[in-house]
């Protein structure tokens, strides 16, 4: 009895190295950044879960400069692309370019290749921008006049938009945005932390408090601590909970589109990868509850009669957990 009690907790696995490093991953980020801990600690889950992320919030609220300062502590390439209506996919993906001294056209790279991708205002580029990232989102590789380039690891695209100016946007696809892990809302700080920000802008400038921020990890140590936190423990009652959460956005009376199976997955993995960040090799049904939202606001379509009532999908996905029975 007592051997197979030692081979469980050796089974278990050991998170201490992963807590110092997200540990020290949000104290660098908390040299510019104040407050916003919702977000910051969203951003670490998507890493650790190889997912991409959505933000949105008003103009000002550092959606930005939270995704610069996380490439800024990881040892990666980093690229921005600022999203306009006449940005054209090859402007994101690249292009083929005659070399006349081979008389060959040769690959010439966009700026989606690198590790962490910011794109600016999302939602300002047409449909057929958007549909240059399908590929590259869920398959990490792009395909151009028929050879495919595969992108290093990590991968991740951080893309920001904003919810009030709707002059000069464009509704992103469905199947573009069930390619983002996390949708994220950033809201307004509090008073207090407000001051806090116009203070140290006061006793110093963003550019010496960026040089202040060091690098953290390196791209493999990010991908051994995603390997890391695929192997924590998860109940079959939990996977139940999450495949019932989702199975009931595709029969609820105020859901016109309900999410896919994806979803599920992305429940899953983001559930996992925040069980982690609070130093837990399991995770539980608060995970799953807490990380349910950021998983399905985007996924989600309301009906007509709902969207006129002024709903919206966070008090949808409230009143299906509410609903469910919470397994303990």
């Amino acid at each position: 009895m007592e051997m197979e009690t030692n081979n469980i907790f050796q089974s278990r696995t050991d998170l201490g190295i992963l807590h110092q490093q997200v540990h020290a991953l949000k104290q660098e980020i908390g040299k510019v950044i104040v407050g916003q801990d919702e977000m910051v600690e969203l951003l670490l889950a998507a890493i650790l879960a190889d997912g991409h992320v959505l933000i949105e919030g008003v103009p000002g609220v550092a959606k930005t400069l939270t995704a610069k300062l996380l490439s800024k502590c990881i040892s990666v390439d980093f690229s921005r692309i600022q999203f306009t209506p006449d940005l054209m996919p090859s402007d994101v993906i690249g292009t083929s370019i005659f070399n006349p001294k081979e008389s060959t056209f040769q690959f010439k790279r966009g700026p989606i290749f690198s590790n962490i991708v910011l794109i600016d205002e999302i939602n300002r580029a047409p449909a057929k921008t958007q549909s240059a990232l399908f590929e590259v989102m869920e398959e990490k590789q792009v395909t151009v006049d028929g050879h495919s380039y595969a992108l290093e690891s990590p991968f991740m695209v951080v893309a920001t938009q904003n919810p009030i100016e709707q002059e000069g946007t464009y509704h992103l696809p469905e199947a573009q945005l069930d390619r983002f892990l996390f949708k994220i809302l950033v809201s307004y700080p509090t008073q207090e932390q407000e001051y806090q920000v116009v203070m140290h802008h006061h006793q110093s400038n963003l550019k010496d408090m960026m040089a202040q921020v060091g690098e953290v990890l390196t791209g493999a140590q990010v991908d051994s601590l995603r390997q890391q936190v695929r192997t924590l423990h998860v109940e079959p009652k939990l996977i139940s909970f999450i495949t019932t959460i989702v199975g009931s956005t595709r029969n609820h009376k105020s859901i016109y589109l309900g999410a896919s199976p994806r979803a599920s997955i992305g429940i899953l993995n983001g559930a996992k990868a925040l069980a982690a960040i609070r130093g837990r090799d399991f995770i539980t049904p608060e995970d799953v509850v807490h990380i349910t939202p950021s998983v399905l606001r985007h996924r989600l379509v309301l009906t007509p009669e709902k969207e006129m009532e002024g709903a919206n999908t966070d008090d949808v996905i409230r009143d299906i957990l509410q609903q469910i029975e919470v397994p303990r």
